[in-house]
């Protein structure tokens, strides 16, 4: 039997790197992501189906989770940087973080909400993408970090809920992405891990189903 998985932010990064993995172990995806030509690459390489759009968007929340009525794992990997270049807290714009909340903390909630019934049904698993900002006090990454240390709470709280699914809050460290490259520069961001390294630990801890929690991979 083959099992599905929801990858939002798939284009890029650790979510076009994880989609490669699981694609290569069997699994049928449902990938997301806002840059619609580069979600279709990624889905016509991996057999995928794509679903292009904003996970702010209720419509588009329903619509994923219409897409895989037998859904086995949800992966809450899109994310947004905020304000570039990365202020400090005494100058964040506050409409730009009610936006950066929305897209970091409300969606995946909006997501997990969507897709419960049928991973309760499944016995599935929740992986929610986090950052050591969630508990680093890290100069002009405080907009980010807050919207991460959200989404770990809320991970840690419904794992306690619901105990028949598996629910990780998973810190990938830093990745050679381009939010790292926006945050910091390509540079120093080119001396950071390969997306494709994180993927592969990433199967492990899927593949091993440990208990609810948090996880570091790097």
């Amino acid at each position: 039997m083959t099992n599905t998985a929801i990858i939002t932010g798939a284009s890029r990064g650790l979510g076009l790197a994880f989609a490669r993995v699981l694609a290569g172990a069997g699994w049928h995806l449902v990938l997301t992501a806002r840059g619609a030509e580069e979600l279709r690459r990624a889905a016509d390489e991996l057999g995928a189906t794509a679903i292009p759009g904003d996970v702010t968007d209720p419509g588009h929340v329903r619509r994923l989770a219409e897409a895989a009525p037998g859904l086995d794992l949800l992966v809450n990997n899109a994310s947004d940087l905020g304000v570039t270049p990365l202020p400090p807290l005494a100058g964040y714009p506050l409409e730009a973080f009610r936006a950066l909340l929305e897209t970091n903390v409300t969606a995946p909630l909006a997501l997990v909400q969507a897709t419960l019934p049928a991973l309760r049904a499944a016995g599935g698993s929740i992986v929610n993408i986090t950052s050591d900002a969630a508990t680093g006090a890290y100069e002009g990454w405080g907009g980010y970090g807050a919207t991460k240390a959200a989404l770990e709470q809320l991970s840690n709280v419904l794992a306690a809920e619901e105990p028949g699914v598996r629910v990780w809050w998973v810190d990938p460290g830093e990745m050679n992405t381009r939010m790292l490259a926006d945050a910091v520069g390509a540079e120093e961001a080119a001396g950071a891990a390969d997306p494709a390294k994180v993927a592969a630990a990433l199967h492990d801890l899927v593949a091993s189903r440990p208990a609810s929690g948090k996880v570091s991979l790097q």
